[in-house]
């Protein structure tokens, strides 16, 4: 069984609708697909519609952004209740932060001549999705600014350019807190990709692990060998599950459907654990 636990959509940063990432994920052989979308759950119900058609179990889930001391990380969130009250209460805090900073960032921007407007965002944006600086790249994009995302954050929109504009985000225990009082099970992502900026230091998993933190995902792009076997040997310190997968953004990351995967038994540990929603899509039972 193949499983790839961290995708993303239109409904946030991604390229593709929940349905097209979910058939992307049958054609590259994917059995099982989680649809993690940033701060917003409004890809599920899509997501298990094309998994229902074509043969693939859906995991709802969610990425949640986190803060500690300026440092920015984030927990995935699976099976939880998407009407839990303070997880929702912290994800609405944050996509309405997001949208605040948007609109600040583009408003540095346009005094620059990178941007003309900040309605060429906002056509940059589908309706309902979680709003953030890959739509501000997108938007840079179609004008002519830049020839691509990847170009626009190497430049203007690095957290150390002067246009960067931080956003709310809660600590990484209050996250974690929250995801279980909604019957999820909350992974901390790639917590050792040391080439996005600075990361925690293992105190902050161990902290999260006393709240209630169910795992780590080990096996990821941004992982070097020596950040796996960190992030392995963390997680059997603190007896936790150990997680792999693509963080599939479509065409605005190169990453790829399946190229890190999960083992069938984290998967099943993971379904014991979560109470607070079910699977979506194709029948898990009959895929193995």
């Amino acid at each position: 069984m193949r499983i790839d636990l961290h995708t993303h959509s239109t409904a946030s940063d991604g390229t593709e609708p929940p349905e097209q990432v979910v058939r992307a994920g049958a054609a590259a052989g994917l059995d099982v697909l989680a649809l993690t979308d940033h701060d917003t759950t409004v890809g599920w119900e899509a997501a298990g519609h094309a998994g229902a058609q074509a043969g693939v179990t859906v995991v709802p889930g969610m990425e949640l952004s986190c803060s500690f001391r300026g440092i920015s990380l984030h927990v995935l969130a699976y099976l939880f209740d998407p009407a839990a009250e303070d997880l929702l209460a912290e994800t609405t805090r944050s996509r309405e932060s997001r949208e605040t900073r948007l609109q600040a960032m583009a408003e540095l921007l346009i005094e620059d001549g990178h941007l003309d407007s900040y309605e060429q965002v906002l056509a940059q944006v589908p309706a309902g999705a979680t709003m953030g600086r890959p739509h501000l790249a997108d938007a840079m994009v179609a004008a002519g600014r830049f020839a691509s995302r990847d170009e626009a954050f190497a430049d203007v929109l690095s957290s150390r350019s002067r246009y960067y504009v931080g956003h709310y985000a809660p600590s990484p225990v209050t996250a974690v807190q929250a995801i279980r009082a909604a019957g999820g099970v909350p992974v901390i992502a790639h917590p050792f990709a040391d080439s996005r900026g600075r990361t925690v230091g293992e105190d902050v998993i161990e902290q999260m692990a006393l709240a209630g933190l169910a795992g780590i995902e080990v096996d990821h792009r941004d992982h070097s060998p020596q950040a796996r076997e960190r992030a392995a040997a963390l997680a059997r310190r603190l007896g936790l599950l150990a997680t792999g997968s693509s963080d599939y953004h479509g065409t605005g990351k190169p990453n790829r459907l399946g190229e890190n995967t999960t083992s069938e038994g984290v998967l099943h540990a993971i379904l014991e654990l979560g109470t607070g929603s079910g699977l979506f899509g194709a029948d898990l039972a009959r895929r193995g």
